[in-house]
C-alpha cells in the first residue's frame, strides 16, 4: 500500500496540485477524482503527496491506520507530518501537511491542505495548537523516525 517517500517527496507531491489545473489549484471536491487518480478532498490529496494508493484512504483512516501513521505531539511535527481532525462527519473532518513551524514560539505553522471553497492551498495554520482542538499530530511511518 505504501511506496517508500522521503519527508522532501512528500512536500515536493503536495506542491504540485497548486497550479496542476492548468496554473491554477485543483479544485476541492468530496467526490471527483484528478487526473492523477486520487479524490480530490483533503484527504486525497494527503494519499497523494504521500504516495499512497489511488484513490487514498480517507481522514479517519489516515488517523487511525498505523500502517500508515501514528500519532506524535504538536510539538514533535517535522516536514511531511499530517495534522488531523478525524473526529464527527465527512464537512468537519480535515487533514493538512506540516511543512514548518513559523516562529520560534510555535503559535503558528505552514502547511498544505485541500480545502473547500479553495481547492489546493499553501498557508498559515493554527488548527492543533488551541487547547480543546480535535487536530491531532501524526507521523506517517513511512519516513521511519
Amino acid at each position: 500500500m505504501l511506496k517508500k517517500s522521503t519527508r522532501q517527496q512528500t512536500l515536493a507531491r503536495a506542491r504540485v496540485w497548486l497550479t496542476a489545473d492548468n496554473g491554477r489549484p485543483v479544485p476541492y471536491s468530496q467526490t471527483e477524482r484528478w487526473k492523477d487518480g486520487y479524490r480530490q478532498d483533503c484527504s486525497g490529496y494527503a494519499s497523494m503527496a504521500l504516495g499512497l494508493s489511488k484513490p487514498g484512504p480517507n481522514t479517519v483512516a489516515l488517523a487511525n491506520t498505523r500502517s500508515i501513521t501514528r500519532p506524535i505531539s504538536m510539538s514533535r511535527l517535522k516536514p511531511g507530518d499530517l495534522v488531523i481532525d478525524a473526529i464527527g462527519g465527512p464537512n468537519s473532518r480535515h487533514v493538512v501537511i506540516f511543512e514548518e513551524w513559523n516562529n520560534a514560539a510555535h503559535s503558528s505553522y505552514t502547511a498544505y491542505e485541500q480545502r473547500g471553497g479553495h481547492g489546493t492551498d499553501h498557508r498559515s495554520l493554527t488548527y492543533g495548537l488551541k487547547k480543546g482542538s480535535q487536530f491531532e499530530a501524526y507521523r506517517p511511518v513511512q519516513y521511519r523516525d
